[in-house]
C-alpha cells in the first residue's frame, strides 16, 4: 500500500449563506479548542450537527452518546473536526476559545448577516408564544437570543437595528446575572423572522421553524416562502 498523500486543507474562505449560518452556529453553540485547531459542536438535534457538517463540508461524522439517563430523548450528538485555516479565520472575525463570556463583535458582511443570525438563533435562540390573559384574543410571540456575553448581546442588538430598524430590548437572566437575553416582541419579531427565513430552502433547524409556523398560523400569519 502506498503512502497517503497530504490531507486536503481549506485554501480560502468564500462567504455564502451556508457559511455565514455555520459561523452563527459556532459562535452561539460551538466550541473552539485551546489547541488552535479543533472545533466541537454538541446537540440533542442530529439535524443540527448534520447542518454544520454540510455547510462547512466537514468529512468527520458525528458520534452519538448517552447523557447517562435511559431513553432516546437523552442522547446527544457530538461533532469534532480540525481546520487550522478556518480556526485562524474565525479568530480574525472576533471569535475566541473562551467565547461564552468574552464574545463581542463578529465581523460578518451585511449581505450574509441574517444568515449568521439564523445560525445564532438555531444555536442559542428561542421562539415562544402564548395568549395574554390581560387582553381578549391577544396572541403574543417573541424571538429571543441568549448569551453569556453582554458585549455580544449589545453588538447584536445594534447591528440588527442598523440593518432593519427594529430595536428589541435586553434583559438580565434572573438566575444567572451574567446571562443576557435580547428579545423581540410580536411586530418586530415577525419582521426579523422574515429576514431569517427568506425561503424554505435556507439551512435551518426544522424543529424551530415548524414551531414558528404553527404559532403564526393560529393568528393567520405566515412567513413569506419562495
Amino acid at each position: 500500500m502506498g503512502l497517503r498523500g497530504p490531507r486536503p486543507r481549506r485554501e480560502e474562505i468564500v462567504w455564502t449563506p451556508d457559511f455565514a449560518y455555520a459561523i452563527g452556529l459556532i459562535a452561539s453553540d460551538g466550541c473552539l479548542s485551546t489547541d488552535g485547531r479543533h472545533f466541537t459542536l454538541v446537540s440533542k438535534d442530529r439535524e443540527q450537527v448534520l447542518n454544520i457538517k454540510k455547510c462547512l463540508s466537514i468529512t468527520a461524522n458525528p458520534s452519538r452518546r448517552a447523557s447517562g439517563v435511559n431513553g432516546d430523548e437523552n442522547y446527544y450528538y457530538r461533532l469534532q473536526w480540525g481546520d487550522i485555516y478556518l480556526y485562524n479565520f474565525l479568530l480574525s472575525l472576533g471569535l475566541t476559545h473562551n467565547k461564552s463570556l468574552s464574545l463581542g463583535e463578529i465581523k460578518v458582511p451585511d449581505k450574509y448577516f441574517f444568515d449568521f443570525v439564523r445560525g445564532s438563533f438555531d444555536g442559542d435562540g428561542c421562539f415562544y408564544s402564548y395568549f395574554d390573559p390581560r387582553w381578549k384574543s391577544s396572541f403574543m410571540f417573541y424571538v429571543t437570543f441568549t448569551s453569556g456575553s453582554h458585549k455580544h448581546t449589545e453588538w447584536l442588538q445594534k447591528r440588527i437595528e442598523g440593518l432593519c430598524g427594529i430595536k428589541g430590548h435586553i434583559t438580565r437572566n434572573s438566575k444567572a446575572k451574567h446571562v443576557t437575553n435580547l428579545k423581540y416582541a410580536k411586530r418586530e419579531s415577525l419582521l426579523l423572522l422574515k429576514l431569517l427565513y427568506p425561503s424554505q430552502s435556507v439551512t435551518h433547524l426544522t424543529r424551530k421553524r415548524l414551531k414558528i409556523d404553527q404559532a403564526l398560523s393560529i393568528v393567520g400569519m405566515s412567513l413569506t416562502v419562495t
